[in-house]
């Protein structure tokens, strides 16, 4: 009983010493800003879906889609992350079990003649064996090893929400990627029309020169036209092939595996929006949750830090052999054993303990301003998104009428300046026009499709938070 006594005695008197060494005065941590604070609503239907721009009704977007996410090399390395972090809580878990060991020395060696070891051992030469099996449990009585596999568990789990917010990133530069590449499709298609119309309008212009009705003059600029017309398709081919070569490189693809893909712009359905957007992002945006998370491991790693400044208690115990010469390694008088508590307990540190608590409470404050930092964010993208789209559909109802009016305008033009009663440069300000009208209206649509992929993308893609 006195081994124990002795023990009990010795905790006591750590205990009591625990105050030389304090965690000093809390200074006032920062406040997670909430979304209802900030004009938000939870109110709204769960849009959008997890596999949102399957609502366009393109099967090409849907096969790149998949591909880009089993196949992208950055999605990967996410996953990579989040493998490193599970590795530390399965690291924070063992530190919390019994630990068990095995020691085994073999020396041969001198004594010395001037040392502690008498005669007739001071001198000799003997071999020196000790084998040893210890056992050791460390007593989280102060919860810092419990605090640490929160942080930890905490990481992983911010690194689970940094995965799907990966995932959610990456669909939509793909989506993005292809609405732009099918917006340089539909303007080389009236690139395409353009130099056929400004053909068809050489070919008059030549009638005619024939017929003494027009000069050289208009002639000229009627080839320059044409001229134009191919350069401005070569500029779209150069501009198509090289947005083919980004979406391969999102895909994880080589350059040239989309040579071929020339999708369309028209029948690109928009989807149709909820009546009400939802605007609780808490659990809807990865990066949202991801941030969160590393708040509560900062928070752990803080109740990591202020136990440090209390005892750490290890319960200890050892059995083996150890004996002075190989002849004697092996027999029962050489065996050795023992138990008892370790206690280990910061006194007077030069404040480093206290240092590192400041530190951990930085980190907090660090994480709560990263995570409204990105509340605020996500929602301006929300309200920035909706506000796109709601102008571009004005400007889509008004470019209709201005687009209809045009092609009136030209047909109209081209009729007079074929009956004799109007002149070419007239033909040449209508057809202008015409083009710029439809060139808008391809814009337009895609601006609409674009600022669609902004809002699934700002409104969490699909994600839910579990």
């Amino acid at each position: 009983m006195k081994p124990v006594r002795i023990g009990l005695v010795a905790l006591a008197a750590a205990l009591a010493l625990a105050g030389c060494a304090t965690p000093g005065p809390a200074g006032e941590a920062r406040a997670l800003l909430k979304p209802a604070a900030l004009g938000a609503d939870a109110a709204g239907a769960p849009w959008p879906e997890a596999r949102w721009w399957s609502a366009w009704g393109d099967a090409q977007l849907d096969a790149l889609v998949e591909q880009a996410l089993a196949g992208s090399p950055g999605l990967r390395s996410a996953e990579e992350r989040l493998r490193l972090a599970r590795t530390a809580v399965d690291a924070s878990r063992a530190v919390e079990r019994p630990q068990a060991r095995v020691s085994v020395e073999l020396s041969d060696q001198r004594f010395t003649e001037n040392g502690l070891i008498p005669p007739p051992l001071a001198g000799s030469v003997e071999w020196n064996n000790s084998a040893q099996i210890g056992l050791s449990w460390e007593l989280d009585l102060f919860g810092r090893r419990r605090a640490e596999l929160d942080a930890a568990i905490g990481q992983v789990r911010a690194a689970q929400a940094d995965a799907q917010a990966a995932r959610v990133l990456l669909a939509s530069q793909v989506a993005a990627t292809y609405v732009d590449l099918a917006r340089l499709a539909e303007a080389k298609r009236i690139a395409v029309e353009s130099q056929t119309q400004r053909e068809q309008v050489l070919a008059l212009v030549r009638q005619r020169i024939a017929a003494g009705l027009d000069t050289r003059v208009e002639l000229r600029q009627a080839e320059g036209l044409v001229a134009q017309s191919r350069v401005e398709i070569e500029a779209l081919a150069e501009a198509a092939a090289r947005t083919r070569h980004a979406l391969a490189e999102l895909a994880g693809q080589g350059p040239n595996a989309y040579d071929e893909l020339s999708p369309a712009l028209a029948p690109m359905r928009s989807a149709p929006l909820p009546a009400a957007l939802p605007a609780d992002l808490i659990g809807r945006r990865a990066d949202l949750v991801a941030q969160r998370w590393r708040v509560d491991a900062a928070t752990a790693q803080v109740d990591a830090a202020k136990a440090q400044f209390y005892p750490d208690i290890d319960l200890v115990a050892f059995v083996g052999l150890s004996s002075l010469g190989l002849d004697r390694f092996v027999e029962a008088g050489s065996r050795t054993y023992g138990v008892g508590p370790a206690l280990h307990l910061p006194l007077f540190d030069g404040g480093r303990l206290r240092a590192q608590l400041d530190a951990r409470r930085i980190d907090v404050d660090a994480a709560v301003d990263a995570y409204n930092a990105a509340l605020l964010r996500a929602l301006r993208e929300v309200a920035d998104e909706v506000t796109s789209l709601q102008a571009i559909e004005r400007q889509q109802r008004s470019q209709a009428e201005a687009g209809a009016a045009a092609e009136a305008a030209y047909e109209l033009a081209l009729q007079r300046y074929q009956a004799g009663l109007g002149n070419f440069l007239v033909v040449l300000t209508a057809q202008t026009n015409v083009l710029a009208q439809r060139r808008a209206a391809a814009d337009l649509k895609a601006r609409h499709l674009a600022a669609e992929i902004g809002l699934a993308r700002a409104l969490g893609g699909g994600y839910q938070d579990a």
